[in-house]
């Protein structure tokens, strides 16, 4: 994702202090912010699940793609700088070489999401409480459309 870094050379910074949140889970906004440097943690429903530190690293693209709130929080775990457009949308409309590398960052996601997945299956098969891993795989092998959210779409309460 260095392209992405040099694409965006023109944008405005911003710098993070450790603690700060860059956004909150269900909230909504129009950035889009690329990491320059530092490291930032993602949660979601109050759970770490990701850290990320990798320059070029996008932030906000899901829900400007989506048109959905943000998916998860995003706070600063060391002091970070990132790239800013403040109206995320405008910048990917105009700049198809942003685009795609946008789409080619989530795709590099979810093909490690459905990898992760799959070898979750082949080493524990129907084990409980992985029983649903066929069903998520299967889910997103045929999730296509303008009906995608983000979001969990399993149920709250599973007998597991």
């Amino acid at each position: 994702m260095h392209e992405l870094l040099q694409r965006t050379e023109g944008l405005p910074e911003i710098t993070l202090a450790p603690g700060d949140t860059l956004v909150r889970e269900g909230e909504s906004g129009d950035g889009l912010w690329i990491l320059v440097s530092g490291t930032l943690q993602i949660s979601k429903a109050g759970t770490a699940i990701s850290s990320v530190s990798h320059p070029g690293a996008a932030f906000g693209e899901i829900s400007l793609l989506l048109d959905s709130p943000f998916s998860a929080t995003v706070v600063a775990s060391t002091p970070s700088v990132l790239r800013y457009a403040a109206d995320g949308r405008a910048l990917l409309t105009s700049n198809p070489a942003i685009l795609r590398l946008i789409a080619v960052g989530l795709a590099e996601r979810l093909a490690f999401v459905t990898a992760y997945l799959a070898d979750l299956k082949n080493q524990y098969g129907d084990s409980p409480g992985l029983a649903m891993v066929s069903e998520v795989l299967n889910h997103l092998a045929h999730r296509q459309g303008p009906a995608a959210r983000a979001g969990s779409a399993r149920e709250p309460n599973p007998d597991y």
